[in-house]
């Protein structure tokens, strides 16, 4: 140990002999020479022994007060206990003392110290078997599922999850309400588009296919004029001021004739009304306002004057529009009596009664149209001047 000496003991106090006088310097370095240790006095040799060698002697160094060429370093003592100052660590321009960078040079830097400084240092960056480093484990990757690997779990822990993540009474009742309203919804949409749009589509269809059978017939002569089944074609109404050319029909029956886009003739029980051809009378005829053709829909935008026309397979029947009755309850029948109330017709006459629901899309009130024949046309004189014009 180099730590602490003991003064060496002479006739001159330490620090009182000056260093240039005489064996001051060789006394204290033992011989002469700056840092040699005395040598012991070799022991004789014994009798017959060869004479060995002395070992070669270092140069020494050169005395005091010249200048070596290197300075003198003292040893450095690895293995010692004794306190020292550390040495401060080198300034490392914009880095700051707890940013990673300068932990981490600190612990990659040269350790300070002795020889076991630097070997625990060396076991920290390379492990204890200049394995891998002791450096922090990489961060778990992503798994792509967006979750980071994870230890896995155990049994009872699995199934508080799964417990945890199955839906309660709950949110599956509101689900299936959810679900119920979706398909409700759903329901009356497609409800509302078949009978808005798909039953207009069909009627027309069927309306036009029974009119253009009705003209082939008359066409041939196979239709003779006189009592018609109910349901069955028999004339042709023409409104040309709304574009409507629909068949007349026996009957008032939704499913067989006003379901179909035809126009339903009043012929049954105390509704029976007459024929155009007939020399008096009131010809009633009902149509439906909105779906299934619809050949009523805008009867409401006729004015007096305006022309009705009904084609039979001999006769056009000409009728000008004379009043309308904007609502009435559904069983107010008068309006088809001979002379009805309320059209302003006061005397017997050839009229037509055209009956339809309203308001729109509902069947609560009915409409009511009435017109007053002005002209009947055998079709040998071709067709009348309202549909020509």
């Amino acid at each position: 140990m180099t730590a602490l000496r003991p003064e060496r003991e002479s006739d001159t106090s330490y620090g009182q002999q000056s260093y240039g006088a005489p064996g001051a310097f060789e006394d204290w370095s033992g011989g002469g020479q700056y840092g040699a240790s005395p040598q012991p006095e070799p022991y004789p040799p014994g009798p017959g022994a060869q004479p060995q060698p002395s070992p070669p002697q270092p140069e020494p160094y050169a005395s005091y007060g010249s200048v070596p060429d290197d300075p003198y370093l003292p040893p450095v003592d690895e293995e010692t206990v004794a306190l020292r100052i550390p040495e401060p660590p080198p300034a490392t321009g914009g880095s700051t003392a707890g940013s990673p960078a300068s932990s981490a040079s600190r612990q990659d830097g040269p350790a300070h110290g002795g020889r076991a400084a630097r070997r625990k240092a060396a076991k920290r960056r390379h492990g204890r078997h200049g394995g891998a480093s002791d450096t922090p484990s990489a961060a778990p990757t992503d798994t792509g599922t967006g979750s980071r690997s994870r230890a896995p779990l155990s049994r009872v822990e699995a199934r508080r999850q799964a417990r945890a993540r199955k839906p309660g009474a709950a949110v599956v009742a509101s689900r299936a309400i959810g679900e119920v309203f979706i398909t409700t919804g759903v329901l009356m949409l497609l409800f509302v588009t078949y009978q808005l749009w798909w039953t207009n589509v069909q009627a027309h269809a069927q309306a036009g296919k029974e009119a253009s059978s009705l003209q082939n017939d008359w066409a041939s002569g196979k239709r003779n004029p006189g009592a018609f089944e109910p349901g069955q074609g028999f004339a042709i109404l023409h409104i040309p001021k709304l574009d409507v050319v629909v068949p007349i029909a026996e009957g008032i029956s939704s499913k067989g004739v006003l379901d179909r886009g035809m126009v339903g003739h009043y012929a049954e029980g105390a509704l029976k009304t007459a024929m155009p051809g007939d020399k008096t009378g009131n010809f009633g005829l009902a149509g439906h306002r909105n779906t299934h053709g619809e050949p009523f829909r805008y009867i409401n935008k006729l004015a007096p004057g305006d022309p009705i026309v009904v084609e039979t397979q001999d006769e056009y029947f000409v009728y000008k529009m004379a009043s309308i009755l904007p609502v009435t309850p559904p069983s107010n029948t008068s309006v088809l009596k001979p002379v009805p109330p309320g059209s302003g017709f006061t005397e017997p006459g050839r009229y037509i009664t055209l009956t339809t629901c309203t308001p729109e899309f509902t069947s609560k009130y009915r409409m009511i149209v009435w017109g007053k024949m002005v002209e009947e046309r055998p079709r040998s004189k071709g067709k009348p001047d309202a549909l020509v014009s």
